[in-house]
């Protein structure tokens, strides 16, 4: 562009002894791109970018061999692990839950650690929470309200003097910054810090008012159906993940976009009034404490076959009942979860407990668990089935699940996901049963890039719904459908931090994913898109992959350099605009011009319609019959790689052709497909 503005704005003497050469015309060369420069210059029509972008981080850590191109951790990784040891108590009266913790940090990083990040995400219902627009909470609070905390017995000073982080010195007392921030900063004395290798031990006491009440809106927003059911998700204060490529995680709790979390050991014990049913993340560890020996003798047979078996019916409720009597009204359940990011739990004065099983891949039977009102019975009764097939169904396509159980739990946020638990009727069941693969597995930053764990797993909705059916997928339109969303000035490109992704942040999170995958199969196959996907999950199980260790990863899954892919998807909100230009045929012989007007490029995927009779079908080397008279003719994406953005594609079957269609998947993004077709 700025060659063509110098020749526009050239002195007029400079041309005046000699007129221009007339432009050079396009030469139609067999199965060739149409180069059109100005002027006959070697200018390309379109710059195409093959190379996938790389940040400092990533660079960084490369040179460090945490991770490398292969997409796999590299031969240095590592990363924090956090154990947690939790007695919290409900007053159901007050709505208020306390708690105690005890938080065993491990740094397996090669730094030393001179403070410590704390998630406090119930601070998002203090009033200045910074909100999004559409998300707002049911009830303002006082936040999670920590009232002592120590770090290897030392006491935590909470309320840190006025010059704190403008110059006055480091601390010589551990002390807090930011502790009514959904993201807190415990900043250490040089006594205190953390070396490589090395554990610290946080002690701290809490409590918080759970919020409830009408008016909530988006998911956690609303905690609680009066003082009667509870659901408690983002619950306690937990440490924030320190990665090789970040450091910290430093990113404040805004609602929509949500997890990026450690992985360790929960051994939790919760106590609430006799006669509630405890559901949740883990696995029980004293049934005979707080179970009646009917839910116990009916609980042992719950693997021993596909059927629905109550635990507890509706009509079996308060202490004796629907669980032990307790001691002063109370009970106490305790719960123990291994190599998990995350725990939720729920727990009503009256739950219907029902469970059936799930067969996992190389495991075995496992129990899937429904916990529900007596009025949203209806909201279950499909929920056996599509638990067990999501679980069954999700191991087959990527690993088997890795977790000893499921629990589905009623309450007012009814679509959400956490180890083992989903916040979920039947209505979102397979969509949050997914999310036990990422990120409960494949620990990817959704803060940041939430269509590594929406994206994929809207992808694998959609191969499960049609699995339900008996149906083989049809990804077919979904890629193309993408050329009308391109262009719009609100959507942000996948690599935009999620957390901030504006008006289209939907689209963004969940809904590109799919398409970019769509056109991935038209690539290379859906099925080689399947078992690259497998892949990735196994190499980065319980670990914390970035964007790049996909890419990477998916290019040596499909023995493919797909820069140029990964650019325009990830990296872009460009399009193909592919059409049909115009055919010429002389004899048997037929030119195709095939034009891309977008910025991404994408194969020449043709569907040659030949006359029903005449001499024999020839073949040809890119060419695949899909039926006795139609053929499905492929050129690689290389083909715009010169530059030029029209191509002739150069046909000869031997037989007259009817019609051609551009892109007949309809799988590359494209805004007007009725161009696609000759003749029109």
């Amino acid at each position: 562009r700025l060659f063509a503005v110098l020749l526009m704005t050239a002195p007029a003497v400079a041309c005046a002894s000699a007129p221009p050469p007339p432009p050079r015309q396009p030469v139609a060369v067999e199965g060739r791109p149409v180069t059109t420069g100005m002027q006959g210059s070697a200018i390309p029509e379109r710059a195409v970018r093959r190379n996938i972008p790389m940040t400092n981080q990533i660079r960084r850590a490369h040179e460090a061999g945490t991770r490398d191109s292969t997409g796999r951790p590299g031969a240095n990784y590592w990363q924090l692990r956090t154990d947690y040891t939790i007695r919290a108590s409900l007053d159901e009266k007050a709505s208020v839950l306390r708690g105690s913790e005890t938080i065993v940090l491990r740094n397996g990083s090669r730094d030393t650690l001179g403070d410590i990040r704390m998630r406090l995400d119930q601070n998002i219902f203090r009033p200045h929470a910074y909100l999004a627009s559409s998300w707002m909470p049911s009830e303002v609070t006082d936040g999670m309200v920590i009232t002592s905390m120590k770090i290897n017995g030392q006491p935590v000073s909470l309320t840190p003097p006025a010059n704190a982080g403008r110059g006055g010195g480091a601390p010589t007392t551990p002390t807090m910054q930011g502790i009514t921030m959904t993201n807190a900063r415990l900043v250490l004395p040089a006594s205190a810090r953390i070396m490589p290798g090395a554990s610290a031990t946080l002690d701290i006491e809490w409590n918080f008012k759970v919020a409830g009440g009408p008016g909530g809106s988006g998911h956690r927003m609303t905690s609680r159906w009066a003082d009667s059911l509870y659901q408690f998700t983002q619950w306690y204060p937990r440490v924030a993940v320190y990665d090789d490529l970040r450091g910290w995680d430093t990113e404040i709790y805004l609602g929509p976009s949500e997890f990026y979390n450690n992985f360790g050991r929960f051994d939790v014990s919760l106590d609430v009034p006799a006669g509630w049913i405890v559901g949740s993340t883990g696995e029980l560890q004293n049934p005979e404490q707080v179970l009646t020996p009917t839910a116990r003798e009916r609980l042992a047979r719950v693997t021993q076959s596909d059927s629905v078996t109550v635990i507890v019916g509706p009509t079996e409720t308060g202490p004796g009942k629907s669980t032990a009597n307790g001691t002063n009204g109370r009970l106490t359940w305790h719960f123990v979860a291994d190599t998990v990011n995350d725990f939720a739990w729920g727990t009503a004065k009256q739950y219907v407990w029902q469970a059936t099983r799930a067969t996992i891949p190389g495991r075995g039977e496992i129990p899937v668990h429904m916990y529900f009102t007596p009025g949203n019975a209806r909201l279950y009764t499909n929920a056996p089935e599509l638990g067990r097939h999501a679980l069954e169904f999700y191991s087959q396509l990527l690993v088997p699940y890795p977790f000893p159980k499921m629990s589905m739990i009623d309450g007012p946020s009814a679509g959400m996901e956490y180890p083992m638990v989903i916040m979920s009727n039947q209505g979102a069941a397979d969509h949050e049963i997914a999310h036990s693969w990422w990120p409960m597995m494949v620990g990817n930053n959704e803060t940041q890039y939430g269509w590594m764990d929406e994206g994929f797993n809207q992808y694998m909705n959609i191969l499960s719904g049609a699995d339900r059916q008996n149906q083989a997928p049809n990804l077919d339109g979904r890629g193309q459908s993408y050329g009308g969303v391109s262009g719009n000035e609100a959507e942000p490109p996948l690599m935009w931090s999620a957390n901030y992704g504006g008006p289209m942040y939907s689209f963004q999170t969940y809904s590109k994913t799919p398409l970019m995958l769509s056109m991935l199969g038209a690539v290379v196959g859906d099925t080689a898109v399947q078992r690259a996907l497998r892949e990735y999950a196994s190499a980065w199980k319980f670990k914390h992959p970035s964007p790049w260790d996909f890419m990477f990863s998916m290019n040596r899954s499909l023995n493919r350099d797909l820069g140029w892919f990964w650019y325009y998807w990830l990296f872009t909100t460009e399009a193909s605009q592919g059409s049909i230009q115009n055919m010429t045929t002389t004899g048997t012989r037929s030119l195709v011009t095939v034009r891309q007007d977008g910025e991404m490029p994408a194969p020449v995927v043709l569907r040659v319609k030949l006359a029903a009779t005449g001499a024999p079908i020839r073949t040809m080397a890119n060419a695949v019959m899909e039926d006795a008279n139609t053929a499905i003719v492929t050129y690689p994406v290389d083909v715009w790689f010169s530059g030029s953005r029209t191509f002739v594609a150069d046909l000869d079957f031997g037989r007259a052709i009817e019609s051609v269609t551009y892109d007949p998947f309809r799988r590359f993004p494209d805004r007007d497909a009725t161009d696609n077709v000759w003749p029109r």
